[in-house]
């Protein structure tokens, strides 16, 4: 979308904003309005409210809205000063506190006035919103905290979104609805991958025996792949004395969003937030010649970050997490080379879950901000040469990428592979990180070709990300149907009669014995409602015996009937052809169909 587009559909959202703000207050005259901007797809107002609202009350106030619209020509612009301002929202706690926080330059205020609604804001509306004010929808209501502080109070939010035409605002809702039914958080819970525990603590899921096969499964994947490309493959604690995040740097940076430190005899300690620091005392454990660089320490790490309550969102923002981690120590004349080595692996690990460059992911270019020496290291030609050799290799790349400023750690830029989730957000999955800080800060070193000692440079990279994460992206691409070698169960063995029972548990027991995760429908129900729940439960393939299959069978051929979960009759075939099918399946790791 082009910048003037953003634009006008920004002042759009802003001005249903005002309009949300101005219907509530007709509606509940004693609320309170916050805040309420626009968003990437869409706005919010948050308020205090008199009584509980609900979702039930929306079709409500929009109705209000539309009414309310009718009144407004425009949006008239009222400068104030601080002390008007104050008068004007003498009642509204949240008003004041803003007017004080924006008066700090003693300059004047602006108010915009809409019918008899006036807020205060600083602009951004459209010009006639009784005519272009018509397409919009209020879409849900949350809990938010004043500021996103948990110390503050609690006030209701309600968002909604609003667009140029109808048909933009149907074609949104059609995509959201979808989204809806995507939703990992329902989907988990509907196929029993993962649960949480209010007793265990918000944010730290609980896999279930399912949930456990698809992590199982991906860990071995990436550790095998990983190994085949020259990892090492290490175990470090998942607790640390907080020097050592002071050594890093992380502890000024990240400490707002680590857990506590535990004090043991006197010691402080931290549950770790990351892993890097660990892969660098492994290194400095003994000498390293220059002829065994590059090393490259990888870890399924478990890591810790206190996240916000009101910021928890299924797996994908936890307060516990396994990253697929990796740290390279490397000469610098290696490093365009290994940052390649790392691209090369994120996009095959990539297409085996059956994503697409250039569609389903692409690169960002995220670079730090010279001028802000409290969040990034002072090193101006670092920096340079940092940024140049990432720029360089994504030059070369059939991925597209783009740059974004202020968005690379504090030690060095970094590549993103950014990916848009089911609600069309994009999203940050995996990384690669140049880094020139830390090898000062914990005086890594190697000996040179010519015996003097040399301080290398690290990248760090994330070869599939959180494990959680990739696993609530993998549930909402594929709505839960994951490809056969992801799949949690595989294959539902199906007796249609009890006389079937017995080779029904053949079949199932030469499955299992050769590693394909076969499941045992033996309850005593119909095969029609064996085969729905199978489908509902989004198995690959049914098996089905019954008595053609039963009669057709001898000590040297079983004979099976196989249908897809999309309802396809795959006809009867002997047990070691279907074996000899899903073996193929399993090493190609892609998903195919039965011929």
């Amino acid at each position: 979308m082009k910048q003037h587009e953003n634009k006008q559909l920004d002042e759009l959202r802003h001005s249903a904003a005002h309009l949300l703000a101005a219907a509530v207050l007709r509606l509940w005259p004693q609320a309170k309005p916050a805040i309420g901007p626009a968003t990437e797809d869409g706005f919010y107002y948050d308020f205090e409210f008199p009584e509980p609202v609900r979702e039930h009350d929306l079709p409500k106030i929009e109705k209000m809205m539309r009414k309310t619209v009718e009144g407004w020509d425009g949006f008239e612009r009222i400068e104030v000063s601080k002390e008007e301002a104050i008068e004007q929202f003498k009642d509204n706690p949240y008003k004041l506190e803003l007017i004080e926080e924006h008066s700090q330059d003693g300059g004047q205020l602006t108010l915009y006035k809409s019918g008899s609604f006036t807020d205060l804001c600083r602009g951004g509306h459209i010009d006639d919103p009784r005519k272009k004010l018509k397409h919009f929808k209020l879409l849900s209501i949350a809990g938010a905290y004043w500021r996103g502080d948990e110390k503050n109070t609690m006030l209701t939010r309600i968002y909604g979104t609003a667009f140029p035409t109808q048909e933009e605002l149907e074609e949104f809702l059609r995509i959201r609805e979808e989204a809806k039914a995507r939703d990992h958080k329902k989907l988990g819970r509907e196929l029993d991958l993962f649960v949480f525990s209010e007793l265990v603590g918000k944010g730290l899921p609980l896999w279930t025996p399912k949930g456990s096969t698809i992590r199982r499964e991906l860990e071995r994947f990436i550790v095998d792949e990983e190994l085949k490309r020259g990892y090492l493959h290490v175990y470090t604690p998942d607790i640390a004395g907080i020097g050592l995040y002071k050594t890093s740097g992380h502890y000024p940076y990240y400490k707002d969003s680590m857990y506590a430190p535990i004090v043991i005899d006197n010691e402080e300690f931290m549950l770790r937030p990351m892993t890097c620091p660990h892969h660098f005392e492994l290194y400095k454990s003994r000498p390293h010649s220059y002829r065994e660089l590059p090393v490259r320490y990888a870890e399924l790490a478990k890591l810790y970050r206190y996240e916000q309550s009101g910021e928890l969102s299924g797996l994908q923002r936890v307060r516990t997490f396994c990253l697929a981690d990796a740290h390279i120590i490397a000469k610098p004349d290696q490093a365009e080379s290994e940052i390649n080595g790392a691209l090369d692996l994120i996009e095959y690990a990539a297409r085996v879950m059956g994503l697409k460059a250039n569609h389903d992911y692409w690169y960002r270019l995220s670079l730090g901000d010279r001028n802000d020496e409290k969040k990034y290291f002072k090193s101006d030609a670092d920096w340079d040469n940092a940024e140049q050799i990432l720029r360089d290799v994504l030059s070369k790349r059939a991925v597209k990428s783009y740059e974004a400023a202020g968005e690379a750690a504090f030690y060095g830029p970094k590549i993103d592979i950014q990916m848009k989730n089911v609600n069309g957000k994009e999203d940050t999955a995996f990384t690669v990180q140049y880094d020139f800080v830390m090898p000062k800060r914990f005086e890594l070193r190697y000996i040179d070709e010519d015996g003097t000692e040399k301080e290398p440079i690290v990248i760090h990279r994330s070869s599939i990300g959180a494990i959680e994460r990739v696993i609530a992206f993998l549930i909402e691409r594929y709505a839960g149907a994951f490809p056969f070698w992801l799949a949690p169960v595989q294959t539902s063995v199906i007796p249609v009669a009890d006389r079937h029972h017995e080779l029904a548990e053949k079949v199932h027991s030469t499955l299992k014995s050769v590693r394909i995760r076969s499941e045992l429908r033996n309850e005593q129900k119909s095969v029609s409602y064996k085969i729905r729940q199978s489908i509902l439960q989004k198995i690959p393939y049914q098996i089905i015996i019954g008595d053609n299959e039963l009669n057709a069978s001898s000590e040297q051929d079983i004979f099976v009937t196989v249908r897809s979960r999309d309802g396809q009759d795959l006809g009867m075939q002997t047990l070691i052809s279907l074996q000899e099918y899903f073996r193929a399946q399993l090493e190609n790791t892609i998903q195919t169909e039965l011929s």
